[in-house]
């Protein structure tokens, strides 16, 4: 990472199955365009000194071997289905060589389910060298690390109680990640003026019952009106030329890889 700049680092972009999909042999799963590989959606936000990573999912440690990154200072994390935190026991990686534990920021209920499901790394007595030795946060109104002002954004998502975060730097640099979303509330919506960048869920052409479609996600971009759009958490129902292609001005598709400055 960057030890100068604020930054935000797709480490993947997919749904729930990433692409290519097992057993498909669709022209996006067989693409040879690169852009068109997206593992499970998360990122990498930096101040340029602090280090957070948003979501831990299964694509975890192929993410960070690709882009070298040895060291994180604390997780977010936006909701509790499994291709964004079954990734969890990657994070002993960053654990390593630490005496502090690391803070994980989730919901009660994102915390709860991640104490269900590793419980071993919860319990009081897990000294154990190498083992991840989290240290919760409850999420629950806007909170700061390093130099990142960071607040939580409620969404509908399915039955799971999701949220989204912006991110705002010393700067005044406003962006906001919602990789999972079906609606925003309208308290929500008033979080996200003057935003620089808006990175929002697009799975696929037709509606779907928990996720944004593509008209859904330009409808809320027109909207808000940030000055660049970026569409995650999509389906190979899409390829990124062909959709590149057609998108308004301002409106882009996220890649796996792909960084942006947030100055």
């Amino acid at each position: 990472m960057s030890a100068a700049a604020s930054s935000l680092l797709f480490l993947g972009t997919g749904t729930s199955v990433g692409v290519p999909v097992i057993g498909c042999d669709c022209n996006v799963c067989r693409s040879i365009d690169t852009r068109d590989n997206r593992t499970r959606s998360s990122v990498i936000v930096s101040d340029g000194t602090t280090t957070l990573l948003v979501d831990s999912g299964p694509d975890l440690r192929e993410q960070a071997l690709r882009e070298k990154i040895s060291s994180i200072d604390a997780v977010l994390y936006t909701h509790s289905h499994l291709d964004h935190v079954v990734g969890f026991d990657e994070l002993r990686a960053f654990c390593w060589g630490k005496k502090e534990p690391l803070p994980l920021h989730g919901t009660a209920a994102c915390i709860d389910v991640l104490k269900g499901m590793f419980g071993w790394a919860f319990n009081s007595d897990n000294t154990h060298r190498g083992y991840v030795k989290p240290a919760p946060k409850l999420v629950t109104s806007a909170f700061r690390i390093g130099g990142l002002e960071i607040t939580p954004l409620p969404v509908e998502h399915g039955t799971v109680e999701t949220v989204g975060y912006l991110f705002e730097t010393e700067r005044g640099f406003r962006a906001a990640y919602l990789p999972d979303v079906k609606r925003i509330p309208e308290a929500t919506m008033a979080l996200l003026g003057n935003l620089q960048i808006l990175i929002i869920d697009a799975l696929r052409e037709a509606p779907h019952s928990t996720h944004l479609s593509l008209n859904e996600a330009l409808k809320i971009s027109r909207t808000l009106s940030p000055c660049r759009t970026l569409l995650t958490h999509i389906s190979h129902e899409f390829g990124h030329a062909e959709l590149s292609a057609r998108l308004p001005d301002r409106v882009e598709v996220a890649w796996d890889g792909l960084r942006l400055p947030l100055d």
